[in-house]
């Protein structure tokens, strides 16, 4: 096999070129194989393999840097760097990222896992390779989904001034993770289906190459900088920017791929190459259901069907279910994403009410201000984006949101930790940074019907910006007996009790109905139990009073401890009931890397065992001090 051949870094230049497209199969087939056992980005690695194969022989790694935009695409370059063994281990706790990783390998030249940021980060790269006098090639690779992030657009325009080499490379697959949206996508497909365009520059070449000094006009036209496209195409936004552009390239030609990022070195400003690939390339299933096969669970290679059935509705599907039916009753809701009507339950809403529905692109800040102008034009905007990234819209929920107090929702999936992905996709900052700004609710369901009756309350009984934050995964059924009525700003104790009160947040509810199960068959404590639901506003009334008869508080919550739920609440009782001990469990200050949700739990003293622990050591502490 071709592929047992590559080792280590640069050893695909030993290949012979006329094996290239043998060896683009067998990594194929090896990249199926191991993520079908794994799970893992499958869709977009397929697409992307000529393309990683043609950067690795054109340019000297890792003298010379990729960056790869939001990098679920570079399981190629893994294979090729030399990590073939980290696949059996690719996504789990202590194994291989499946992102690129500086600490993994010196040809991962940045961290990433967000999109719309390798522009950016090469551009730095660029300038800081130039004040030290280098001279290696930078290539950054952006796909067509995240050339519509406008961070994208600030880098692109900050390149545009450049008198010193930078590469850009637009894997341009038609496709983010759901169908692409906007202007820059019409713009795209226009490129790519001008027929016009492509049979005039054939005739035009055939032609040239039919006269005496054919070949050598056809390479001087190809080379110049006012290229046959700007003939044909007059006014090409790139070009007018001030950036080179050459394309479309067929994505899956790596000789042809070579070539064109070798005359792209040879430039003196910045360029910008045009790939065509397809998403899913190689395995039928994948370029049929591109979507479904973006973050693929284990799945059988025969079928492409996943491994493990889904018996039971997750959160994502709950959502979806009830903002139809909200819909259906409230004519003045409508529903906004940022590239991901699939992943956040939104699919059903855009095929019962299109008109009502918008999908932005990848464009959270958007996303957020829009809903906001939605909001003061009468209507009762919902806003689902996934916890992590809507980080990118802090700025404009505090300012063109929460500072107007606008009637906005903000349904934030993926909240907590979310598993195989990592750092870069954990939701675990949301209650720190939204609890922060006045005027903002935030909710958080113990279990999946509660989702379902926060989402009604949001919609149907508050007034003003709200958000409700939940778990990726199978939604939770426990409790469901206990349903007392929602009012804004007060929690549920589900077992009243005395001594030690156990406030679970979220996620952590039934993490924390074990331990208070634990704590009184143990005899330790007559605990009382409590679903905060509410994490703003605090519930001040109940914490006065637990503070009359209890001695220990805990509070437990999938979160960063800093700012989170805990220190809201240890902050009041330090201030107004101070001989009452706070326990504030959280996610600790530092990030906590790809694994199963429940190893990520252990790792940072969220499962049941360690918050008992935490407990019972806290509970002993305080007997102690009494004595």
């Amino acid at each position: 096999m071709l592929l047992e051949q590559i080792q280590q870094t640069n050893d695909i230049k030993k290949i012979n070129p006329k094996d290239y497209p043998l060896l683009a199969e067998e990594i194929r087939q090896f990249l199926i194989e191991k993520i079908s056992v794994t799970g893992g980005h499958l869709g977009s690695n397929l697409g992307a393999v000529e393309l990683t194969m043609a950067m690795h022989i054109a340019l000297n790694l890792p003298e010379d840097k990729i960056v790869w935009d939001v990098g679920h695409q570079s399981y190629t370059h893994k294979l090729l760097t030399g990590r073939r063994e980290g696949f059996d281990h690719l996504r789990k706790y202590g194994g291989m990222s499946g992102f690129p990783k500086r600490k993994e390998s010196d040809c991962d030249s940045f961290d990433t896992g967000h999109s719309s940021t390798s522009i950016s980060a090469g551009l730095g790269l660029v300038r800081a390779r130039d004040i030290q006098g280098k001279t290696n090639t930078v290539v950054s690779v952006i796909g067509d989904g995240a050339l519509t992030g406008g961070m994208a657009y600030e880098a692109l325009n900050n390149a545009a001034r450049m008198e010193t080499n930078f590469i850009i490379i637009l894997n341009d697959n038609n496709m983010s993770i759901s169908e692409n949206v906007g202007g820059v996508s019409k713009y795209l497909n226009n490129i790519r289906t001008s027929n016009a365009y492509l049979d005039i520059k054939d005739n035009i070449y055939d032609a040239l190459r039919n006269t005496r000094y054919g070949d050598g006009v056809v390479t001087g036209v190809r080379r110049a900088k006012n290229s046959l496209k700007q003939l044909v195409i007059p006014g090409m936004w790139f070009e007018d920017m001030g950036i080179t552009y050459l394309g479309p390239v067929d994505g899956h030609d790596v000789n042809g791929l070579v070539r064109v990022i070798r005359e792209a070195k040879r430039r003196k400003n910045c360029v910008l190459i045009h790939v065509l690939t397809q998403k899913g390339k190689g395995y039928a299933p994948a370029e049929k259901h591109p979507a479904r096969f973006h973050g693929a669970e284990p799945f059988d290679v025969a079928t492409g069907v996943p491994v493990k059935k889904k018996t039971k509705a997750n959160y994502t599907d709950i959502f979806s279910t009830v903002m139809v039916k909200l819909a259906a009753r409230h004519p003045d809701v409508v529903a906004i994403t940022a590239a991901m009507p699939d992943g956040t339950g939104l699919k059903r809403f855009r095929k019962a009410y299109p008109e009502r529905f918008f999908d932005v692109g990848i464009a959270e800040e958007h996303a957020v201000t829009f809903a906001a102008g939605l909001a003061v034009g009468g209507l009762h905007p919902v806003v689902a984006i996934y916890s992590s990234f809507l980080q990118r819209g802090i700025d404009q929920i505090l300012h063109d949101v929460c500072m107007q107090n606008l009637h906005v929702i903000f349904a934030i999936d993926r909240a907590g930790f979310v598993g195989a992905d990592g750092e870069t996709h954990h939701g675990c900052f949301d209650l720190s940074y939204l609890s922060m700004i006045p005027n903002m609710t935030v909710m958080a369901p113990k279990n999946g019907k509660e989702l379902e009756e926060m989402l009604k309350f949001a919609v149907e009984e508050l007034d003003g910006p709200c958000a409700i934050r939940y778990p990726k995964g199978t939604a939770c059924t426990d409790m469901e007996e206990h349903d007392e009525p929602l009012k804004r700003g007060r929690s549920e104790v589900i077992t009243p009790g005395s001594e030690i009160a156990v406030l679970g947040v979220g996620s952590m509810v039934s993490v924390c109905q074990k331990v208070c199960r634990e704590i009184r068959d143990h005899g330790i404590a007559r605990s009382t139990f409590v679903n905060v639901r509410f994490v703003k506003p605090l519930d001040t009334s109940l914490l006065d009073r637990l503070s009359q008869n209890h001695s220990l508080l805990v509070t437990v919550e999938e979160n960063v401890k800093s700012g989170g739920f805990g220190e809201h609440v240890s902050a009041y009782m330090e201030a107004c009931h101070p001989e009452v001990r706070v326990l504030p469990l959280a996610i600790p200050d530092h990030f906590i890397e790809h694994g199963t949700v429940d190893s990520q739990r252990m790792k940072t003293g969220l499962n049941v065992q360690a918050v008992l622990d935490a407990v019972e050591q806290s509970w002993e502490d305080i007997g102690n001090n009494r004595k």
